[in-house]
């Protein structure tokens, strides 16, 4: 089994563990139709769809196995203003997928990037990854621009290659390596002040 020591921080973040006490938070951007917009299958949710939803992120504290995924409420002050994951997709070739969502009265300020900032560290450093990939609707342009700022190399984009709202969909994929993560993150921790605190 295998977490971050809880909870991460940040300059202005602490990273831990989704709770049920997180339900209204989360609602607040998940109830919304732009933030749902991108995501595949997702829309506004009810406060009862979004119980269901922090239910099962409150689940997703540690990797075990290949499938699993963790998930850390990113919280500024008092209040949970997004989420990152990480999915663990190989165990033998060291790989995992990389996801995030915030409110988006919280955008513009680097606080996405300073979160998924420290949750790579721990999936390159103490997890041992080798990959990381990100992948999203190629519509979705803040997304897009989060992985670059990641370092994330456009690797790839999948041609009307799944079924989006009723369409076929463009894919961006993205991936950076465990080399190339720790070659360019003091460019990084400068640009958002993402360093975790121990």
């Amino acid at each position: 089994m295998a977490h971050p020591s809880y909870p991460l921080r940040t300059t202005r973040l602490l990273l831990r563990p989704v709770t049920l006490d997180d339900l209204d938070d989360v609602h607040a951007w998940q109830r919304r139709p732009d933030v749902v917009r991108w995501m595949r299958g997702a829309e506004p949710r009810t406060r009862e769809a979004s119980r269901a939803s922090v239910a099962a992120m409150a689940g997703e504290t540690a990797l075990r196995a290949e499938g699993d995924c963790l998930t850390l409420a990113a919280v500024a002050g008092t209040r949970v203003v997004g989420a990152v994951e990480l999915v663990w997709r190989s165990q033998a070739d060291r790989t995992a997928e990389l996801g995030y969502v915030f409110h988006p009265d919280h955008g513009g300020r680097g606080l996405a990037t300073e979160a998924t900032t420290a949750v790579l560290d721990w999936g390159f450093g103490e997890f041992g990854l080798h990959r990381v990939i990100a992948r999203c609707h190629a519509g979705n342009e803040a997304s897009a621009r989060l992985a670059s700022r990641l370092g994330m190399r456009r690797e790839a984009r999948h041609v009307r290659s799944y079924r989006f709202r009723g369409e076929w969909a463009d894919q961006l994929v993205f991936a950076v390596l465990a080399e190339e993560w720790r070659a360019g993150r003091d460019a990084l921790v400068d640009s958002s002040g993402a360093s975790p605190r121990r």
